[in-house]
């Protein structure tokens, strides 16, 4: 395990690399707001709040790889051109080259692979202090609400945003995330006449939102963006779930 005095050295050396490979940084963050499709209507005033923490529970593994792909999905909606993100996790069971199908560039990826959740903790609260990244991801299946706080504080003062997966987490508490979801998976959606797999599909719910509503959606990824699912309209398939 390393060091403080190590850890720091790693994340400066880290920094300096990011900044200089993106360039000067003139706002934190001043593009528009990520478009996420037929989800936009359950945001406040439509608008993803994409600068806050955002919460994916998965219970099993199929749940688990659901998750991962809708997350890249959203993870998309965040970069831009040049920019890079920090993926951090101790178990890598994600295929990098597989990201291009969710409109992203491995290559715009760190991924950082690590043992504890302490450590993982860690490195992404230091990470989120960066405002050159586009987001920070981690696969960390139980926080500390305490631990929580200091990943939204962070969050607010640099204004990247952070994804959090948490698979087969012991507890699920109240936390200040600001958004919490449950992705489970759907059959994919075949074009007709095509062989194959189609494009993906999940059964996504958003169990909490501030100042939003939460729901529960079907919906795809066409290889650029989300669509409506193979069901009836939103208005129909809507259920508001109490806030988690």
């Amino acid at each position: 395990m390393k060091q403080p005095a190590e850890r720091n050295e790693v994340i400066a050396r880290l920094r300096g690399e990011l900044l200089s490979a993106r360039g000067p940084v003139f706002s934190s963050h001043s593009h528009d707001y990520p478009d996420l499709g037929p989800l936009n209507r359950a945001f406040p005033e439509h608008c993803f709040p994409y600068q806050g923490t955002h919460e994916f529970i998965s219970h099993n593994s199929e749940a688990a790889a659901a998750t991962l792909g809708f997350m890249a999905a959203v993870l998309s909606r965040f970069m831009k051109e040049q920019e890079t993100a920090i993926w951090v996790g101790a178990h890598r069971t994600l295929f990098p080259p597989g990201l291009k199908a969710f409109c992203l560039v491995p290559d715009r990826i760190i991924f950082v692979d690590l043992v504890s959740e302490k450590e993982m903790l860690w490195v992404v609260e230091e990470c989120l202090k960066c405002n050159a990244l586009a987001a920070v991801v981690g696969e960390i299946p139980d926080i500390h609400p305490i631990a929580f706080r200091r990943l939204q504080l962070a969050v607010e003062k640099s204004g990247v945003p952070c994804l959090l997966h948490r698979h087969r987490p012991r507890n699920i508490e109240n936390t200040v995330c600001t958004t919490r979801w449950e992705i489970r998976p759907v059959a994919s959606l075949i074009e007709d006449g095509l062989p194959g797999v189609g494009y993906p599909q999940w059964q996504v719910a958003l169990l909490k939102v501030r100042n939003g509503k939460p729901g529960n959606w079907q919906l795809s990824w066409d290889g650029q963006q989300f669509q409506q699912g193979n069901t009836t309209s939103m208005e129909e398939q809507q259920v508001y779930i109490k806030a988690g």
